[in-house]
Order: C-alpha cells, then sequence, then structure tokens
C-alpha cells in the first residue's frame, strides 16, 4: 500500500518508542483499533527485531511499521568521556551498578537494513538523520514505503531529495530523542511552529508529532496540513506498553511537575520528567552513542530498584494527560475527541 493510502485509512500512529516501550502487543493493538502500529529496532539486535516482526504479522496485523537509528558519527573527546566517566561515579555507586563502556557502534545499522529488506515490512523510518538514496531504493524495492523524521524545513528537503516516501515532523514538545540530524543545529520549535513550514516545503506526505495527547491535538495537526498525528507519550501507560512500571508510575505522580531536555542520559538531547539525575547532570554534551552506553547500566540498576530518579523517564509535554487504559481504548478516545471537533480519523 502506498504511504499516503495507509496514512489516509489510518492516521492515528502509535510512535516508535525504542528501549522497550514499544511491543509487539501495542502495535497489534493499535493497529487493531485502527491505526498504525510501530516497533523499535533502536538498541535492539537484528535477531530481536525480526522475533518482534514475526510476531506482529502472527497476531495477524499488517499496518505496522520499524523504526531505525541512523549511525551517528564519532564527535566526543577522548578528555570528553573521561570527564563524563567521572561524574557518573557517584550515581554508580547509588545502586552498586558498573559503568558501561564508552562503545562507539552503529547499532547494528547494516544487519537491520539487510534484515528489513528481506522482511518487507509495510513501512520503514528512521531517526537521527538520513539514509542515502541507495538505502532507501533498496527498501522501496522489497516493498517497503520509507519515512525520515526531521525537525527543521532543511532535513526535511533532504530527506526528500534523497527519495524518502514521506516525512515525520518532530515539534520540540515531543518526549524522547530529538530526531536532528545534528543536534547542535537541529531544530527546536513548536510543531505548530515548523509544520507548516514543512508542509509547504515538500510534496510528500507529512506525520506531526510532538506532545499530542488529545483529538483535539490531533484534529489541529491535522488541519494544519499533516496526512496524520503520531503519538507516544499518550501510549506510555497502556497494558501493551513495555515501559518500566517506575515510569509508568511516574507519568501520573503529582511529585513530577514537568519535563526537561536532557543530553546527560545518552549524549543526545532527549526530553522526559525532571528527576533526580536530570538535576544533577546538567550540560550538554554530543558523546553519543558513547555517553548512552555507559549510563544504560545505571539506568537499568535504577528499574530494576524501582527507583525513578536514576532512570530516563522518556515523555512529552503533556505527560499528564497519559492514561492507565487499554491501547485500543486511547485510540477510541482519540477518535471521539477529533471528532468533536470536527475531525474524521
Amino acid at each position: 500500500m502506498a504511504l499516503a493510502d495507509l496514512l489516509r485509512e489510518r492516521p492515528l500512529v502509535q510512535a516508535p518508542m525504542a528501549g522497550g516501550a514499544s511491543t509487539p502487543a501495542l502495535a497489534t493493538a493499535v493497529a487493531a483499533a485502527g491505526g498504525t502500529g510501530f516497533l523499535a529496532a533502536g538498541y535492539r539486535t537484528a535477531e530481536a527485531v525480526a522475533d518482534q516482526v514475526r510476531a506482529v504479522r502472527e497476531a495477524g496485523t499488517s499496518a505496522f511499521g520499524v523504526n531505525v537509528f541512523v549511525p551517528s558519527p564519532a564527535v566526543a573527546a577522548p578528555e570528553e568521556l573521561r570527564d563524563l566517566r567521572a561524574a557518573l561515579v557517584p550515581e554508580s555507586r547509588r545502586h552498586g551498578a558498573v559503568l558501561g563502556e564508552p562503545l562507539h557502534d552503529d547499532d547494528a545499522w547494516q544487519a537491520k537494513i539487510d534484515l528489513l529488506c528481506e522482511l518487507a515490512v509495510p513501512l520503514v523510518t528512521f531517526t537521527f538523520g538520513c539514509p542515502d538514496s541507495a538505502v532507501l531504493d533498496r527498501l522501496r524495492r522489497a516493498g517497503s514505503a520509507t519515512m525520515v523524521t526531521v525537525t527543521t524545513v532543511e532535513e526535511a528537503r533532504t530527506a526528500v531529495e534523497r527519495g524518502a516516501d514521506g516525512l515525520c515532523v518532530q515539534g520540540l514538545e515531543a518526549g524522547g530523542h530529538r530526531a536532528s540530524y545534528d543536534p547542535r543545529t537541529g531544530g527546536d520549535r513548536p510543531l505548530l511552529d515548523v509544520l507548516p513550514d514543512v508542509v509547504e516545503a515538500v510534496d510528500v506526505p507529512v506525520v506531526a508529532t510532538g506532545g499530542l495527547m488529545t483529538g483535539g491535538d490531533v484534529a489541529a495537526v491535522l488541519k494544519a496540513g499533516a496526512h496524520a498525528a503520531q503519538l507516544g507519550t499518550a501510549f506510555l501507560r497502556c497494558p501493551e506498553s513495555g515501559a518500566q512500571p517506575a515510569h509508568k508510575a511516574a507519568l501520573a505522580d503529582p511529585g513530577f511537575t514537568g519535563t526537561a531536555v536532557t543530553w546527560s542520559f545518552t549524549g543526545r538531547p532527549a526530553r522526559g520528567l525532571v528527576n533526580r539525575f536530570v538535576r544533577e547532570h546538567p550540560g550538554e554534551h554530543y558523546a553519543y552513542p558513547e555517553l548512552h552506553h555507559m549510563t544504560r547500566p545505571l539506568r537499568s540498576a535504577a528499574a530494576a530498584a524501582g527507583d525513578p530518579g536514576g532512570m530516563a523517564l522518556w515523555a512529552g509535554q503533556g505527560f499528564r494527560a497519559a492514561e492507565e487504559r487499554p491501547a485500543g481504548e486511547v485510540v477510541a478516545r482519540l477518535r471521539a475527541e477529533a471528532a468533536a471537533h470536527g475531525t474524521r480519523i
């Protein structure tokens, strides 16, 4: 199915949330309710991605996609990595976790591209950059539509020039990582500010994402020119979500009052709930994925201990509207609210 047709039929898209929140169960539930489900290839092996795709297809789901991280260049200097590691020592002692090594890897990029060409999933999307034309062409020949996540008009034009079938436009309100090609120069504009500019600049289907939590939010971006709306935080508390229990609880905890963009968990900017770790580790450190690998054992230990203060609690600005209810019911609620705003989805 062409991308435009898929988005026209299923304009509610579940965001691909790497780190465990996106699961086959969540993608299947969203698709069964009439939306488009997503799996996240980021931080998984190619074999694990294959298993998840197989699980979705065995459940009878055909309207889904897989998101892939585009490899980042090595930019962190050795002395910066040493300083970052030293600053994390107190955190490692808190739960007795050993700091990870500052590895620079490509998240099994080639293996995942080869796999997705073999599996021919309906939609393959990219974050942290735009693949070259050969990769996009190869996926298209295999039967997959392609989409690149962008934060600026310039990024959007690059993606279209290289042959992307569509774009996902991300506003600053979004939870999780900023999708900027280069986080030092990427966009930092509200969704309803940047979206019209991208829609005007390109002639491909556009999906809008960033802080969307209600049907009214969905109606607003569709009226602004988007073909579909992508939501992540809205599904985090669903039983089908793989988010850690402490993460789900924090979204409803009145003790967490806001979000902020932090670089200190992974070396790339990402929005999450303001917790102890965010407050104690300020600064902008472009050290991805090295810092991600260093802090990963710390985050895992905090999650195992039920300590939200040491976890990466990714969340969009509208996090308080997330509900603890099945994903299908969330989709139905969004649809009813959009209808109340004069928009059918």
